[in-house]
């Protein structure tokens, strides 16, 4: 045991080791750590009153820092080694992710020593369970705790529950937390967390209500997951009422919950509720900069993400290349060409910013929609980088619609090449192909995709009524108000014939006559949605429409006049950005 014991020191230089690793600072590790062998070997004088706390720090740093080996051969040297000592090793490999080395030090803890497993062992096991959803050794896990009564505690509980929720196993995560005899706030938001994950945001939302009736009283991470589920769910009333809830609570100045909640308001169409939660930050962060940032791009707003970017500047705000990725694809969606251009070449000689993929991607989406196709390819062609899925898409969709079916062709097969799975790249390629009146060659690329077994998704558009998402899919005859819509749309094609709209049957990329054409389009999944909402919601609101697919042509035309002769305000939201429809014109500019 002296042997032993001499092998180990409380001198400065173990302290030193251990503050580096609590002040978590990874550049310090790595200055330090090679200047200095394995410490086992180095301290070999021992000060009185030996205590196995600093070297369990040290073995928990060496697991911290993927050097196993030593971390092992460290803690067999360890002469009393007690429950902590174990935790110590245990954790380390949890946090590393090391499920298999963290089984390993649990099984030698129950053969070579005689302690009982606590808490704190079997929420180190649990961790690494979720991360990589072994979900058996979960319930291994699971039935230890239940053995020895620890199933009581609420970490563990909680911990489980965060397991089976994110496994996809809600009946146990839901029964788990009705058992508990104990539940926090961590207990809650677990459980509203992990329906908010798999896509069962109302269920989540039920268990909000719950909580509050518990009296359990809602903190940051409860309203961040609450908020998320609003997003799915994408009801505006419901997150006009959490808002309210956010101002009566004195949260709504907390900075990661208001910045959720910009977020929210802009992916649900309505950017001045943005605006006024950014303006009442007193002071934003580099991510609530960003996020306001994000949303000027994303509704086509480049000059107002201009005037954004020059007051972070001056402000002093941080910038890093997500911030350029924003403004560029602002600008690309509000046709700055100049302007584009200008930040792509100062954000690494001014900003220090390097350049990224996906700053690439804005600029050949800028430049190909704004007819520079030639210039586009070039850009393409001498990036440093290797183009990825992002820039060969952004061409290919320029192509698309000045009809340069050759170069789209050349994009398509990059594209197939990166990802032949992706149904996206052969429907591109067959609709230019369809629409260039190329029908056998588009033929044989849908001939292609039956033979991979490619599936198209089909295109969808919803609306919110009564605090309920209604979708519409083209020729849709399943709501309940089906003749009341038809009726409608009937009269709205009528009334704006009269103002002058005439349908662009060229967005019908199949091979038959005009009339087919025309009656298929007039049938489309938006214009279905935008005649329920005017039958069904107040005139004063706006209809917030999202899409699944790409808004066509005829169809951001129809809205256009729809909007001058309801006098209504249609915001469309589909996969490249929002448009705002409102007397006869579109906040795009017709440029998307």
């Amino acid at each position: 045991m002296q042997d032993k014991n001499e092998n180990f020191s409380h001198n400065f230089y173990v302290f030193a080791f251990i503050r580096v690793y609590e002040l978590k600072k990874g550049f310090l590790q790595y200055l330090f750590f090679p200047i200095f062998p394995p410490i086992s070997y180095i301290f070999k004088f021992r000060l009185p009153s030996v205590s196995s706390y600093p070297f369990n720090k040290i073995v928990a740093a060496y697991v911290s820092l993927g050097c196993t080996e030593d971390a092992e051969k460290l803690f067999d040297e360890l002469p009393d080694k007690d429950l902590v000592s174990w935790n110590s090793l245990i954790s380390g490999f949890a946090r590393g992710g090391d499920l298999g080395n963290c089984l390993k030090a649990f099984s030698r803890m129950r053969s070579e020593s005689d302690m009982t497993p606590n808490d704190v062992t079997l929420i180190s096991l649990i961790s690494p369970c979720t991360d990589t959803a072994a979900l058996d050794v979960g319930k291994y896990v699971h039935g230890i705790a239940m053995k020895l009564g620890i199933l009581l505690e609420v970490k563990v509980g909680n911990a489980l529950i965060n397991l089976y929720g994110k496994s996809g196993c809600m009946d146990r995560a839901c029964l788990l937390f009705e058992e508990m005899p104990l539940q926090n706030s961590v207990t809650w938001n677990s459980v509203i967390a992990v329906h908010v994950q798999v896509g069962l945001a109302e269920e989540g939302l039920r268990y909000f209500f719950m909580m509050r009736r518990a009296g359990t009283v809602a903190d940051q991470a409860t309203l961040v997951t609450l908020l998320q589920a609003c997003e799915n769910l994408g009801v505006r009333k419901l997150v006009e009422a959490i808002h309210g809830y956010l101002f009566s609570c004195g949260l709504n100045m907390n900075l990661a919950i208001a910045t959720t909640l910009l977020k929210l308001y802009a992916n649900l169409g309505i950017l001045s509720a943005s605006q006024k939660v950014f303006g009442e930050m007193i002071k934003p962060d580099a991510v609530a900069w960003t996020a306001m940032l994000a949303g000027y791009a994303a509704h086509g707003c480049g000059k107002d993400a201009i005037e954004l970017f020059e007051l972070m500047v001056r402000e002093g705000a941080v910038l890093d290349h997500v911030t350029f990725t924003h403004l560029l694809s602002a600008c690309s969606h509000s046709g700055l060409v100049k302007e584009g251009k200008y930040y792509f070449e100062i954000m690494s000689k001014v900003y220090g910013v390097e350049l990224r993929v996906d700053h690439y991607s804005c600029m050949v989406d800028l430049l190909g929609r704004s007819g520079l196709l030639d210039e586009a390819y070039k850009l393409v062609k001498s990036m440093p980088l290797e183009p990825n899925s992002g820039v060969w898409g952004a061409l290919i969709g320029a192509c698309r619609v000045y009809g340069n079916v050759e170069l789209g062709k050349e994009c398509a097969e990059q594209l197939i090449a990166l990802d032949p799975s992706d149904s996206r790249n052969y429907i591109m390629l067959s609709n230019m192909y369809s629409a260039a009146g190329q029908w056998r060659n588009a033929s044989k690329v849908r001939v292609l995709m039956k033979e991979k077994n490619l599936i198209r998704n089909p295109g969808c558009s919803y609306i919110e009524h009564e605090n309920i998402i209604r979708s519409f899919v083209m020729g849709d005859q399943s709501h309940p108000e089906t003749e009341q819509i038809y009726k409608k749309l009937e009269e709205l094609i009528g009334r704006i014939r009269n103002a002058g709209y005439a349908s662009k049957t060229e967005f019908v990329l199949h091979d038959v006559g005009e009339d087919v054409k025309e009656d298929v389009i007039n049938k489309h999944s938006e214009k279905l949605a935008i005649a329920f909402g005017l039958l069904m919601t107040n005139a004063n609101m706006p209809l917030i429409i999202t899409k699944n697919l790409r808004i066509c042509g005829d169809c951001h035309s129809w809205a256009k006049f729809i909007s001058l002769i309801e006098m209504r305000t249609i915001i469309i939201r589909d996969t490249k950005r929002f448009h705002h429809f409102a007397n006869g014109s579109c906040s795009c500019g017709d440029y998307w």
